[in-house]
């Protein structure tokens, strides 16, 4: 699904207006080695067939990786240097223009990701060199496709008609008051101008659509206002609150203007880890966000359905923004999860979703290293006027030129996403895009600190107490006992949960502590080794003729020879122990190189004043 959004963001805009004709562009990997990522490969082959094809296309489309290692950058790294990389993007373009952008990874700033940006287009325009040598040597003609024609007269009588309502329409600041009034708009134009034997409904809705856009462009670039009143530079109010879940072990619900994302955070164990097999082979997942986009959230009703294309693009673009600022699973074993609830939305609810992400993980009390906004830019570009919006609203995305959404700390970008529908945007509006990003983002930041300043001290409540010892790794199959018999009566015993990874970590959570610290104890006890000079209480598991072996920790025993019972002489062992006797006081004597054990009772007997 994210590799197909890669695929279709570049090569989606670029059909010509007038082609109506159902397309599909179906990718298979035949063969995957480590050396290439099929995602690019994938971008490169869609455009090359289709600049091949008869179908009408405005490529050729090229799309090249740049990683991120410190000071240098790497062109198209495998996967062993990707995961060397400090940041990665993807970035697809034409030879004029980049088109879509994506990645994230530790913090960066501005300069670094334009930087970036330069060289992955110096590249893009080399794979569009050599698609446009193919086109010429195996290229087909392309269809001829006729571009709409306005009909001016209709579009007059449009324009008569309502063009002095929808100016005052489109200032309502209320979303839905507006769509409302909007709608009863288009509806009495309609009725007046659908009168003949044609339906022209259709026809009538597109001019309204147009001079609806075409006015609300105009009075951005014109007067410098935008729907909702404010100015090109101007965030919308922000509040928040943390903690309104009880049961939850974090919970925030963020509100910025008329879009409002309740986030919680769930911690869980290593057993909770996603495991996913892929092409890049099998790997675990300890951090995972999932946002979800129900109907009800922008008046809609549709089915339930499984996450699409948006749900799953949003919910990945905000785990990316995440990922880097969390504890490393040595400081902080737990696996954590997100789920983003989008209750309200006017734009930018992906964006909402950081900034509730990294408020309810601090009300989790997950130490990260620095909290997280995101804020979602627009761009309205006409000849040489420019105005670049912050923090746009859902009607400005549909109506702009540019959509690009960006994440970060205090100190820099820790996720980056763009999608264009024009091919002008130069360095320089890319530039002042990304300043005025950082002004809102920083802007953000600060309204966030008043909700949460920093993680809390302690944990929540219901959250599980994970505490971690380390044992030998040849002591975890007798933790894990035979077939897990082990393991499994401690959980059992306890009700805590036990994870043993291949190094000897032992991670056991429990709710309550008291039952953890139980658990502890056993696995302790099993993993124990006999210390030279300890006096332990054992079990006598076998007596034999000179002496008795007794336990003195799971599955160590000691020969207590019959010389070492007592100060007197002992004629027979079991004059003094029987089999199955417990609380026998001994005292370790010598271990030898085999790991031997040689115990003696007196000496512990007369250690503890008995004897």
């Amino acid at each position: 699904m994210l590799t197909s959004r890669l695929i279709d963001r570049p090569t989606r805009p670029l059909f010509p207006d007038g082609f109506y004709s159902e397309t599909q562009g179906i990718i298979s990997v035949l063969s995957f080695g480590n050396e290439n990522i099929s995602d690019i490969l994938g971008i490169i082959g869609m455009s090359a067939a289709l600049c091949i094809s008869d179908i009408p296309f405005d490529g050729p489309v090229g799309a090249v990786r740049i990683g991120i290692l410190k000071d240098s950058f790497v062109v198209n790294p495998d996967l062993q240097e990707i995961e060397e990389c400090d940041f990665t993007l993807v970035v697809a373009g034409t030879e004029d223009a980049v088109m879509m952008v994506e990645g994230g990874g530790l913090e960066i700033v501005e300069s670094v990701l334009l930087e970036a940006l330069n060289i992955a287009h110096e590249e893009i325009r080399k794979v569009v060199d050599l698609q446009k040598q193919f086109m010429a040597s195996a290229g087909k003609p392309k269809r001829t496709v006729t571009p709409p024609e306005l009909d001016e007269a209709l579009m007059a009588s449009v324009s008569d008609l309502s063009l002095e309502k929808i100016k005052q329409a489109i200032v309502i600041p209320d979303k839905l008051h507006r769509q409302d009034v909007l709608d009863d708009i288009l509806k009495d134009v309609v009725e007046q101008l659908n009168t003949g034997e044609l339906d022209i409904a259709k026809d009538i809705s597109f001019l309204f659509n147009k001079l609806e856009k075409d006015l609300v462009r105009n009075m951005i670039l014109e007067q410098g206002v935008r729907a909702d009143g404010r100015k090109a530079d101007e965030v919308r109010k922000i509040s928040g609150d943390v903690g309104i879940l009880p049961r939850a072990h974090g919970s925030c619900l963020f509100v910025r203007g008329e879009t409002q994302a309740l986030a919680v955070v769930t911690l869980g164990t290593a057993s909770d880890e996603q495991r996913i097999d892929s092409l890049e082979g099998e790997s675990k997942k300890s951090f995972m966000l999932h946002y979800n986009f129900p109907p009800f959230s922008v008046g809609e009703v549709k089915f339930l359905r499984s996450a699409g294309r948006r749900e799953i693009g949003h919910g990945m673009l905000a785990e990316r923004a995440l990922k880097e600022v969390l504890p490393h699973k040595d400081e902080f074993p737990y696996t954590i999860r997100i789920v983003s609830d989008i209750l309200e939305s006017n734009g930018s609810s992906s964006m909402a979703t950081v900034c509730g992400g990294t408020l309810a993980l601090m009300d989790a009390g997950v130490p990260i290293k620095s909290p997280v906004a995101g804020i979602a830019m627009g761009l309205i570009k006409e000849g040489d006027k420019t105005v670049v919006l912050t923090d746009i609203l859902g009607l400005e995305d549909h109506l702009g030129d540019m959509d690009f959404k960006v994440t970060g700390t205090q100190d820099g970008i820790t996720a980056f996403q763009m999608d264009t529908k024009i091919s002008d945007v130069t360095r320089e509006i890319m530039a002042d895009a990304l300043e005025q990003a950082k002004k809102g983002r920083l802007h953000i930041l600060g309204k966030m600190k008043e909700v949460l300043s920093e993680p809390r001290s302690n944990l929540a409540t219901y959250a599980p107490r994970i505490f971690t010892l380390k044992i030998k790794p040849d002591k975890i199959r007798d933790v894990i006992g035979t077939g897990g018999k082990v393991i499994r009566g401690i959980v059992e015993e306890t009700g805590a949960k036990i994870d043993i990874d291949d190094t000897g970590t032992v991670n056991i959570a429990s709710i309550d502590e008291e039952s953890a610290r139980r658990a502890i104890e056993i696995v302790e006890g099993i993993v124990a080794e006999a210390e030279l000079g300890k006096i332990y209480s054992g079990k006598v598991k076998r007596i034999v003729d000179f002496g008795a072996f007794i336990e003195i920790l799971p599955g160590t025993e000691g020969l207590l020879h019959i010389s070492q019972i007592s100060d007197t002489r002992t004629a027979n062992v079991t004059d003094v122990l029987k089999e199955g006797e417990e609380n026998i006081p001994v005292k370790v004597i010598e271990i030898d190189k085999m790991g031997r054990v040689r115990l003696s009772r007196k000496e512990a007997l007369k250690e503890q004043g008995a004897g």
